[in-house]
């Protein structure tokens, strides 16, 4: 990928990681043409890279020729690198006077543990920086051509975990189902894949079966696949077409069209 850069602005060019700091850097959802200008100078100037599993290696590209790459990918139902030994290079690397880039797929502190790395960090006198990246849930709703708060269709949208971490009970599917109900919520459920059963069964307590969904998997990718589908019918639909992580399932009436070109009967029911 090449930046083009205002002429106007060479002179003062924006600050860059220095020695001896820590930034994270969201990657987005993977096309490297989806990264801010502040993220790829960022890598750009990295020494050393620690990189999560869902960052493609066409932004990993962008690294400098000289910089150590290290993989820690974090994977549902894959061997993970654990978070604290993550922190713990982080923390040696920066102290040893590396300039160092945390490369985290998505945007970091949406469902990307980046708070937890901050604060851990901070804790070891380091300056942190964090960089936004575009969320998966926004941009595959996005490659659909369908927005996530339509004024017709929805008042708010919830970005919401279907992972819990180890004991904790996670989200109330049937209360969160009531709340989108009345207030008129799109919901995007991250990392849902693997508890979809439970996960539907607990939204249809409080919304129709009827209800517009979508699994859209490998956003922004190459590969990026979708089927647009029903709430009631969303898990043996899932389990049909084989979709697997990562995916990012959204249910709310802004799905309309999209589920409609599967069931076509739901065309008529929100038309308008």
């Amino acid at each position: 990928m090449t930046l083009s850069m205002d002429p106007a602005t060479m002179n003062h060019p924006p600050s860059l990681p220095r020695p001896g700091t820590v930034t994270l850097v969201g990657a987005g959802p993977g096309d490297p043409e989806l990264l801010t200008l502040k993220a790829a100078r960022a890598i750009g100037a990295a020494s050393v890279l620690f990189v999560d599993d869902l960052v493609s290696d066409a932004i990993v590209a962008l690294a400098p020729a000289g910089a150590r790459i290290v993989h820690v990918g974090k994977r549902g139902g894959c061997k993970s690198t654990p978070q604290a030994f993550i922190e713990k290079l982080m923390v040696t690397a920066a102290r040893e006077g590396e300039t160092v880039v945390r490369l985290k797929g998505g945007d970091p502190f949406i469902f990307g543990r980046g708070g937890e790395e901050v604060e851990h960090l901070q804790a070891a006198g380091l300056t942190v920086h964090v960089i936004n990246g575009i969320t998966a849930g926004l941009a595959a709703v996005t490659s659909l051509g369908v927005p996530l708060t339509h004024r017709d269709h929805a008042h708010g949208v919830v970005f919401v975990t279907g992972h819990a971490r180890p004991g904790d009970a996670g989200p109330d599917w049937a209360q969160l189902a009531v709340t989108a109900r009345d207030a008129r919520l799109t919901l995007v459920i991250y990392m849902g894949v693997t508890g979809i059963e439970a996960i539907a069964q607990g939204l249809l307590q409080g919304l129709p079966a009827h209800t517009p969904a979508a699994v859209i998997q490998h956003a922004s990718l190459p590969q990026q696949r979708h089927v647009g589908t029903t709430l009631g019918a969303l898990a043996a639909t899932l389990v049909r077409e084989g979709m697997g992580s990562p995916s990012v399932i959204v249910v709310g009436d802004v799905m309309a069209g999209v589920a409609a070109a599967a069931h076509p009967q739901l065309q008529q029911r929100h038309a308008g």
